[in-house]
């Protein structure tokens, strides 16, 4: 057979299986993350099987599942309520950045894989999943609590803190100077406050640009726009998600929820590929040497992120089954996590076993988190051993 036949009938494969893993997720509940992950390690390099013929395009079309992604998440902000969320949540977005990132942190250099290891692994076990989290807050019925704008407005810190990180850790992947590094970070400020300023005071004209009656001529614009702008963004060492992200910022209104519908079934297609093909890129027989870590991680990160939900919630005056709910909310990681793992490993700028490290992390708390949000009610239940509470106005 070929080359471009092996390649279709890899592909073809890979493909299929996404679709089925999907469906078993989607009958148990969960997210598929955690499968596409276990699809691409059973494929991959000390796999079951290995496909390589189609590892040149899963690699591409991972890069566009990020920029898919970070895009998507930009046009469901606008800047007001990025600028307000930032306001609101600054204090509890620090104390999440210090109880999240350190323990990544600490592990990697105990683990001996510098600076740059450090950063990334402090990123890896900072962020939650944006996804997951608002997937199982609308599967609980708990987007009317009063926890959930607390919950929502860490995760929009967390977004708007990855717009700096990111920059950041391109910078140090790629070896540049302090000033360079500098020079770069810089730019990514400026790009940042730039998008803030142009989407409060001129978004419509930025929406108008892009937007179209014909669903074809929008989705070529809206997709040529964003590789566009990923690969300018590259280019000046800024990170291509963050150029994505920041042209979702700026298309607002109902430019941005049109968008969002189209672009959905691409961003879920894409973003599969690229969870593949991270797997696919580590080797499954690196896992058991840094399993015990992984393990410690998911359960100090797992405590420090409950912690850090119930202390926003409870300086906001939420009841303390709220300030579990909103603790337990925030305990997944997954697709950002991978990005920025993915981001390390493909520069060749960390330690190989970092790919295995994260994927077993992120396999882990992909499953946990959404566990954690089902069972912190009768769990706080069984501790104060009392009737379950009503908590004021929200009725849950």
């Amino acid at each position: 057979m070929d080359s471009t036949g092996l390649a279709l009938l890899e592909l073809g494969a890979i493909l299929f299986a996404l679709g089925m893993m999907g469906r078993v997720a989607g009958r148990f509940g969960m997210s598929p993350i955690p499968l596409y992950l276990l699809g691409g390690l059973a494929f991959g390099e000390g796999g079951i099987v290995q496909m390589r013929a189609a590892a040149e395009f899963g690699h591409l079309a991972g890069e566009i599942g990020v920029v898919l992604l970070l895009l998507l998440l930009g046009l469901e902000y606008t800047a007001a309520e990025l600028v307000t969320g930032l306001r609101r949540s600054w204090v509890a977005g620090l104390l999440d950045i210090v109880a999240n990132a350190t323990p990544g942190v600490l592990v990697a250099l105990l683990l001996g894989w510098g600076a740059v290891g450090a950063v990334t692994m402090g990123g890896v076990t900072y962020i939650s999943s944006s996804g997951i989290v608002a997937k199982v807050l609308n599967d609980l019925g708990r987007l009317g609590n009063r926890e959930t704008p607390v919950i929502l407005s860490i995760l929009v810190f967390e977004d708007l803190a990855m717009a700096v990180y990111l920059p950041i850790l391109t910078m140090m992947l790629a070896g540049l100077s302090f000033a360079a590094g500098a020079k770069s970070l810089c730019i990514a400020m400026v790009a940042i406050t730039v998008v803030l300023v142009v989407a409060l005071r001129y978004g419509r004209y930025v929406s108008a640009i892009v937007d179209s009656n014909d669903n074809e001529v929008f989705l070529l614009k809206l997709l040529g726009a964003a590789l566009l702008v990923a690969g300018v963004a590259s280019s000046l060492n800024v990170s291509a998600a963050v150029g994505a992200f920041l042209l979702g910022i700026a298309i607002s209104g109902s430019t941005a929820q049109e968008a969002a519908k189209l672009l959905e079934p691409l961003r879920d297609l894409f973003a599969a590929i690229f969870f593949v093909a991270f797997g696919l890129n580590t080797d499954p027989k690196a896992i058991p040497p840094v399993l015990g870590w992984a393990v410690a991680l998911a359960i100090v990160t797992a405590l420090t992120k409950i912690g850090t939900g119930w202390w926003a919630a409870k300086r906001q005056g939420i009841r303390r089954m709220g300030r579990a709910r909103a603790g337990a909310a925030l305990v997944a990681r997954g697709e950002f996590s991978i990005v920025i793992a993915g981001l390390a490993v493909s520069v060749g700028g960390v330690d190989p076993q970092l790919a295995a490290l994260a994927s077993a992390y992120v396999l882990m708390m992909a499953v946990l988190g959404p566990i954690v949000a089902r069972l912190v009610e009768p769990a706080v239940r069984l501790v104060q051993r009392e009737r379950p509470s009503v908590d004021p106005v929200v009725g849950h």
